[in-house]
């Protein structure tokens, strides 16, 4: 669900500020699986996908076998750091750059930032996938778990699914970020409203019921007060 919601709104900011049919430069940072990189090789772009975790390129190595011959040369797969896309790319190289899911486990993620700004051409789009530090308390409290809620009030370090302690970013500090380094905010989301809590191993309900859903989700993100709960956050910035 997260990945179809956040699939659809970047399409949806592509094309707010791309020509129609115009075959962009896509770096997907983090990659994991390649889901969303799949999903715009499919629209015809240029994907290249950065993955450090090797068993997670694997797999996306595997999934891209599956694809036609056509979709396959549309990708680039690379073993890498997010943190040195300096080391890999030419500043201006892409048109679009996603970051999803990452930033929760750098612990000083400004630098990273910037490096992934100055890998936009003028005009190019940073997509930003982030846990929500403004409702790290959501999940403990309506769980019952009243301590935990209360010590998510006063910071953005929390333990995730997997027993990984990561980091959550406020908007209002990514904002100020953005700006810093030249890709100010343009628009923002939030992500699973009314789905946070639900298992990823969950069966899906009905299409019927699965499209209502993903509405009722998609207006809760992009309406105030609903989108500052979500558990996530999708913010897009735009390279001046």
């Amino acid at each position: 669900m997260r990945q179809e919601l956040v699939g659809r709104q970047v399409d949806e900011q592509i094309a707010h500020r791309f020509p129609v049919g115009q075959r962009l430069r896509v770096l997907d940072v983090g990659m994991g699986q390649g889901t969303q990189a799949l999903r715009l090789a499919r629209a015809g772009h240029m994907v290249t996908g950065l993955e450090q975790d090797p068993a997670m390129l694997t797999v996306a190595r595997e999934v891209l076998a599956a694809e036609p011959p056509g979709i396959q040369d549309r990708v680039r797969l690379m073993e890498g750091d997010g943190r040195e896309t300096g080391a890999h790319f030419l500043p201006g190289s892409f048109d679009v750059v996603l970051c999803h899911g990452v930033l929760m486990y750098v612990a000083e993620p400004d630098a990273m930032l910037a490096g992934l700004a100055r890998m936009l051409a003028p005009g190019g789009l940073l997509s930003l996938l982030v846990r929500n530090g403004d409702a790290l308390a959501m999940r403990p409290g309506l769980h019952g778990d009243w301590t935990a809620a209360l010590s998510a009030f006063e910071g953005v370090d929390y333990t995730n699914r997997l027993g990984l302690d990561v980091r959550a970013d406020r908007l209002a500090t990514l904002t100020a970020t953005l700006s810093g380094i030249g890709a100010p905010l343009q628009t923002w989301y939030g992500v699973r409203v009314f789905t946070d809590g639900t298992e990823a191993g969950d069966e899906l309900p009905a299409d019927a019921e699965l499209e209502r859903l993903l509405a009722a989700e998609d207006r809760a993100g992009r309406t105030d007060p609903y989108r500052g709960v979500a558990a996530l956050l999708h913010l897009c910035g735009v390279r001046g």
